[in-house]
């Protein structure tokens, strides 16, 4: 499985990316990577950071479910400032957004993507899961 992490298969539309990604710590990181070479390659690049920050947040949470499929990843161009990013997993627990204090070493994930969009964020429940959806935007020029 490690092989699938470092080499995602993908599927591409002109304003699409997916990968499908086992449940593994290290999906983070291939997620990261998929995100910032598709904005990247769509000239986003103000929005490569923030992007990187929530689909490290989603997918590691997808991670933790133990589902035992893989999960979707999915970055999707909405308009000329607007992306999507999307974790779909086979859990249909709902993420929390919660205070988690100072002193918590856990539980910020969605305060930083509530923070990150804009409270642009929201939760597909599905047969066999949810899919989590975040949109960013970049500043206008």
């Amino acid at each position: 499985m490690t092989a699938a992490v470092e080499a995602p298969p993908r599927t591409e539309a002109a304003d699409q990316t997916r990968a499908l990604l086992p449940y593994e710590p290290q999906s983070a990181a291939a997620a990261r990577r998929l995100v910032r070479t598709t904005l990247r390659a769509w000239g986003l690049d103000d929005l490569v950071e923030a992007g990187e920050l929530v689909v490290s947040e989603l997918a590691g949470s997808a991670a933790k479910t133990g589902c035992q499929r893989k999960m979707t990843v999915a970055i999707e161009r909405i308009t000329d400032r607007c992306v999507r990013i999307s974790v779909r997993d086979g859990s249909r627990a709902l993420p929390c957004l919660i205070d988690a204090g100072l002193a918590a070493v856990s539980g910020r994930g969605m305060a930083l993507v509530h923070h990150l969009t804009g409270g642009h964020w929201s939760v597909t429940l599905e047969p066999l899961g949810k899919t989590v959806h975040a949109d960013l935007r970049t500043r206008p020029t």
